[in-house]
């Protein structure tokens, strides 16, 4: 496996970034490996793969605490220097909530930012800023606008702050329309912003306002080798999964976003209706403590730590269904990071979704999948049923996921990409004036 992993690097480096010059790049984002889900494996591989280009790469990032809600045992101290892949990795404590409510997250971004306007940043030639988290990325994006040299600053938008705080209901009216702004701000002070769906780019030309040319679409990838083709039953008997059942697999993180009491309820539908079917919840959140009380004494759901990396991909080939759920109203904030990893299993995908939702027009797009409406637990266990007893079709939404994914979701197509739109930058003709974000906040432009 990390054969396959090293020939893909080789590849990026040698077809895909030969020749070019060496550029000194710092990425800005909280999370990092060895976080594994969310957006630390994208930016983890980003830089890694920016690295193994031969550039000069170094990260700032946080103490790893995703998604558990609490620091991983071996980082202590105030701040933390290491060397991964070739990148050199600046680790700055900060405020971690262990529920991570509204202000505490506000808080938590606000900390990790005020870390970063105050360390080194090694002098770079570009810096990439990850959003979310959006306040730190706004912290450093002022500083950068405010330094002496003047650095070229791009943001890669992971998630829209301003929809999450509406479609989550975290905010609304005056407070929403100040999300609004404080993101356009942000995002309007950037030389350039990398948006990872064609949802998002339209979001923040049309409601955000931000000029076009500023901004460009680059997927994120499959940062998972191929799916491995043994070991799926060893795997299974360890998990207790029967042969007889359908096991619908959901991996990732358990936050509010992802509306798990929908789950919860299609397990106690499935017990009651004698189904075959078993839910299974992989993974930690700050949803987690609850989901577990709720489902007490529910024989058709169960829980499994997180996995490492090979096992993991072992658990999603081995299960029958893969799930996405989604809080209703969750339309526009985000795509799945999981969705990747699962197209890369071959699993047929199984989202209850708004019929709007960008998770939705994903999986209609790369035709892997079936969507049932969000919060409607007795259609969720219909169509777990339908996909366990219909091996043909669910064999062909897995081939088509594994498809999409070699065509649409490349990893050297987007890192080349990646490297093209930074390059544009140096030197930088299009740098923004450095009182832009302040100006663009009172509503001057």
């Amino acid at each position: 496996m990390k054969g396959a992993v090293d020939a893909t690097s080789a590849v990026i480096r040698n077809q895909l970034f030969g020749g070019l010059k060496m550029t000194r790049i710092t990425i800005i984002g909280l999370n990092y490996a060895p976080e594994r889900s969310g957006n630390a494996p994208y930016t983890t591989h980003l830089a890694k793969n920016l690295a193994a280009a031969g550039h000069s790469v170094s990260v700032v990032t946080g103490f790893p605490h995703y998604p558990e809600w609490q620091r991983q045992e071996g980082y202590d101290g105030w701040q933390q220097t290491e060397s991964r892949d070739g990148v050199k990795i600046k680790r700055l404590r900060h405020y971690i909530p262990r529920k991570p409510t509204g202000f505490r997250r506000i808080l938590l971004e606000l900390t990790f930012g005020l870390r970063v306007v105050t360390a080194r940043w090694d002098r770079p030639d570009v810096i990439v800023l990850v959003s979310p988290a959006l306040i730190s990325t706004g912290l450093a994006a002022l500083r950068a606008r405010l330094s002496w040299k003047r650095t070229p600053c791009l943001i890669w938008v992971q998630d829209l702050y301003s929809r999450g705080v509406v479609e989550t209901k975290m905010a609304a009216g005056p407070f929403a329309r100040l999300a609004i702004r404080l993101e356009s701000a942000i995002l309007g002070s950037a030389d350039g912003v990398v948006a990872i769906h064609e949802r998002f780019r339209t979001y923040i030309t049309d409601t955000l306002d931000i000029s076009g040319r500023d901004v460009r679409v680059i997927r994120n990838w499959t940062h998972l080798p191929p799916a491995p083709a043994t070991g799926q039953q060893d795997l299974r008997e360890k998990l207790g999964w029967k042969a007889d059942e359908t096991i619908v697999l959901h991996a990732g993180n358990m936050g509010k976003k992802q509306g798990l009491e929908n789950v919860i309820a299609a397990a106690r539908l499935a017990e009651a209706g004698k189904s075959t079917v078993r839910f299974v919840l992989m993974g930690d959140g700050n949803q987690r403590p609850a989901l577990e009380r709720a489902a007490e004494g529910i024989g058709t759901i169960s829980f499994v730590d997180s996995l490492p990396d090979a096992e993991f991909q072992t658990a999603l080939t081995a299960a029958d269904v893969l799930l996405v759920n989604e809080l209703p109203g969750v339309k526009e904030m985000s795509v799945p990071s999981k969705l990747t990893s699962y197209f890369n299993a071959g699993v047929p995908v199984l989202a209850a979704t708004d019929p709007s939702s960008v998770t939705a027009e994903e999986i209609a797009s790369a035709a892997a999948g079936v969507r049932v409406d969000a919060d409607n637990p007795a259609a969720l266990v219909a169509a777990a049923e339908a996909l366990g007893s219909d091996e043909s079709f669910s064999r062909e939404l897995g081939e088509n996921g594994l498809r999409f994914r070699q065509l649409t979701l490349s990893e050297a197509t987007a890192m080349a990409q990646y490297d093209e739109f930074i390059h544009s930058f140096i030197p930088a003709g299009r740098l923004k004036p450095a009182h832009f974000i302040l100006s663009h906040i009172w509503g001057a432009k």
